[in-house]
């Protein structure tokens, strides 16, 4: 691997937090260069996008705003945490909502809509995070956010006679800072019965998807058998990330040594190529300049 990195797309499992998979890819790839973009619970699987080496720089410009997940909603249990992992706070008998009934519910939790975020969530109260001060005993009261949801689908209906619930397969499609276990309570919530989160896979974060990814376990067989490990180099990852224009050799030079080049109107953070499709750099325009935000490539590499 060279100086300039990549990124990481990993499939990631139950059980461990995206700090966990942090710490294991820097054993696997022998640098300590590596950081997330975003976070998924212990309990989520799926995307998880890591930036390596100079790719770490890359993630704080990455516009993650939408992403996709499948899901299992319980109806008839509400939890302290709105996941599997809480403390069961009730239980109401579900088994009498109608197909009509939910679906009438998810509607209105489609769209633009009014969100109270998770008490367990990574958001600070007063500079520590909610989660924290839910495990140490406060009750913790956050305000509600505008969030997006494009999508909330029920694929299946199952239902458990034994604790009379419902569980429903979904697919929900967000923008970033939405939390589906808000979703299911929520759903619950206003059916009447509660609801929880029993299970959650993250299919897509803006446009990387579970093509992209590979499992801890993957990485481990492609690093003993000196394989690849990146999902994408540099120039992949910047290409797939971001809007491009072409540049050439003397614009090249201009940026590499610090000057700026003349706008061509795209909006947000774009990438510059080289006529032989390197990445050079990230620009943002503003009035007459087009500035590198980031040398991705350097003279030296």
């Amino acid at each position: 691997m060279d100086g300039l990195g990549g990124l990481l797309i990993v499939d990631k499992d139950s059980g461990l937090t995206s700090h966990d998979v942090v710490a294991r890819c820097r054993k696997l790839l022998r640098t300590k260069k590596v950081g997330h973009a975003g976070t998924l619970d212990p309990m989520a699987t799926g995307v998880l996008v890591l930036g390596v080496e100079r790719a770490t720089k890359l993630l704080g410009l990455l516009t993650l705003t939408t992403k996709a997940y499948t899901a299992t909603i319980r109806l008839g249990q509400a939890t302290s945490t709105d996941d599997a992992e809480g403390e069961v706070l009730s239980t109401t008998p579900a088994l009498h909502l109608t197909d009509d009934e939910i679906a009438t519910q998810t509607t209105k939790l489609t769209g633009d809509i009014d969100q109270v975020p998770a008490t367990v969530s990574a958001i600070k109260v007063n500079g520590e995070r909610a989660y924290a001060r839910h495990r140490a005993g406060e009750e913790v009261q956050l305000a509600a956010r505008p969030v997006t949801v494009s999508r909330f689908d029920i694929l299946t209906r199952r239902d458990v006679p034994d604790g009379e619930f419902v569980d429903l397969d979904v697919v929900v499609e967000c923008t970033s800072g939405t939390y589906v276990r808000a979703l299911a309570r929520d759903l619950g919530a206003a059916l009447g019965v509660g609801g929880h989160l029993t299970a959650l896979r993250r299919t897509r974060v803006g446009p990387f998807t579970l093509e992209h990814a590979r499992t801890l376990g993957e990485l481990a067989e492609a690093a003993e058998s000196d394989t690849a490990l990146l999902s994408l180099d540099m120039d992949a990852a910047v290409r797939t990330a971001f809007p491009h224009r072409e540049i050439d050799e003397s614009q090249v030079d201009d940026l590499r040594n610090g000057r700026w080049l003349a706008p061509i109107g795209l909006p947000g953070v774009y990438a510059a190529l080289a006529p032989d499709g390197r990445a050079i750099a990230l620009l943002q325009e503003s009035g007459k300049r087009a500035a590198s935000v980031m040398v991705v490539r350097p003279s030296n590499l």
